[in-house]
């Protein structure tokens, strides 16, 4: 049994804990309330510098002294030694071996075993993953592509089986599966975009203007294809059917940045770097409107969403600015109050009167009806894509390599995913809406599940 002995200050009444050394033949190290005490105690003297401990042995030869050479060693050495009468208590301690104190020289966090709460992890990849979807129709199938130049098919919760990819001579920078499920189309910085079928067989190649694909979409009704380009202020078309090249949409003066086809299919909505959003008719080709300048953004444009009923647009910037856009008028017809940084994805909610809004600096929950925001969210690392789960909740992925969930309703963050070890570039929910996967830079993809909040 060893013992641990606290005493009295000769000079307050405040307890002073006499030695962290305790008479063992173990090597100990104080509990987590020893610390506290002595946190106590700088408390009381903020001011004041611990003396050195004084051992055990040191306090039974100081019984010996008499008190005038106590006060001359006091003033030579500046020690404090106390009496028998000063201790207030005397703790046993079991000799059981405590943890070692943690060495401030040694790498702490290879010997602090990581969090990973996800259920699946896919490392078919060898470089950072930029883009997965999952099939629309199959609740296991799900689709990455990446910096290592290829994609990958693969199976929720199945190790066994997985389709490569190959024939991309750049990054697979998007991809997308059509509105059937039947077909997957991969776009990379080639310059080409790839249709392939749900077995990974190579259907056809789409040939695309200079530049590399930044993103791709499929009509919501059948197998016709747009996609945009970083060389290129152009947005082409094609029907997959055939691999025919059907039309291309010019009027951007930069690189069209991000698109979409409305939910109804009738309708094409591009954002570009020269900072316009135009609305297109996909049946001639024509720019239906140009929504340009005061109160539009002043900077490109980053991102953009429409609503389930095709009537609204809204779009982000590097300005951090946001805007809905009436797409019947082309106008302008709400705004959120500016992020400081630039804004990276926005999503609109599935009942269309919130909306969600992720930058840099913050994450904003958007009443679209009375047109104010029902949550700030602080997002230290930034907010870099986003997905609804449900009409309450929502994920979002960051640079900290953690996919966060919200109740959209208070703004609470009631579920943090761990796992990754770098930032998430994308997220998407599994057609039967129990899974969400993420792709992040540190070469995985990763399985969550996610039911008891969609």
């Amino acid at each position: 049994m060893s013992k641990f002995i606290l005493f009295t200050s000769p000079s307050s009444s405040s307890p002073l804990q006499a030695s962290s050394r305790v008479i063992s033949h173990h090597h100990h190290h104080p509990h987590p309330w020893l610390t506290s005490l002595q946190a106590s105690r700088h408390r009381h003297h903020p001011h004041r510098h611990p003396s050195p401990p004084l051992s055990v042995e040191n306090f039974a030869n100081s019984n010996t002294m008499s008190d005038s050479q106590l006060h001359d060693d006091e003033e030579d050495n500046n020690d404090v030694f106390i009496d028998q009468s000063d201790i207030i208590h005397e703790v046993a301690l079991d000799d059981e071996v405590l943890p070692e104190a943690c060495d401030p020289n040694s790498d702490s966090d290879s010997e602090i075993e990581e969090v990973d709460d996800s259920d699946h992890i896919f490392t078919g990849h060898t470089g950072e993953l930029y883009a997965a979807a999952c099939s629309p129709t199959d609740m296991a199938l799900v689709a990455t592509g990446g910096g290592d130049d290829k994609g990958f098919l693969w199976q929720i919760n199945n190790g066994d089986w997985a389709s490569e990819l190959n024939g991309h001579t750049d990054s697979v920078s998007s991809l997308g599966f059509s509105h059937d499920g039947k077909f997957l189309a991969t776009g990379s910085f080639d310059g080409t975009v790839k249709i392939w079928d749900v077995a990974g067989n190579l259907k056809g190649t789409l040939d695309g203007p200079e530049g590399g694909v930044q993103w791709l979409r499929w009509h919501p009704r059948g197998n016709v294809l747009i996609a945009g380009f970083d060389d290129s202020s152009t947005v082409w078309m094609w029907n997959t059917d055939n691999f025919a090249f059907l039309m291309s949409f010019n009027g951007h003066a930069s690189g069209v940045t991000c698109g979409d086809f409305t939910p109804d299919g009738r309708t094409i909505c591009t954002g570009s770097d020269d900072a316009t959003l135009r609305i297109w008719n996909p049946k001639t080709g024509e720019s239906i409107h140009v929504v340009r300048g005061h109160p539009y953004h002043t900077e490109g444009l980053t991102c953009l969403a429409i609503n389930s009923t095709s009537t609204i647009a809204l779009t982000g910037s590097q300005d951090g600015s946001v805007h809905f856009v009436n797409i019947t008028t082309g106008r302008v017809v709400s705004s959120v109050p500016s992020h400081s940084s630039s804004i990276e994805c926005v999503g609109f909610a599935p009942s269309g009167t919130w909306a969600l809004i992720g930058g840099m600096d913050k994450m904003t929950i958007w009443d679209i009806e009375y047109s104010l925001a029902r949550s700030t969210c602080e997002h230290e690392y930034g907010v870099t894509c986003l997905t609804w789960l449900g009409a309450s909740y929502v994920a979002t992925g960051s640079m900290d390599g953690a996919v966060r969930l919200w109740d959209s309703r208070s703004g609470e963050c009631v579920k943090v995913f761990r796992g990754h070890s770098e930032g998430i570039q994308t997220l998407s929910l599994s057609a039967n809406r129990e899974y969400l996967v993420s792709a992040s830079l540190d070469h995985t993809a990763r399985v969550f599940e996610v039911k008891d909040f969609c």
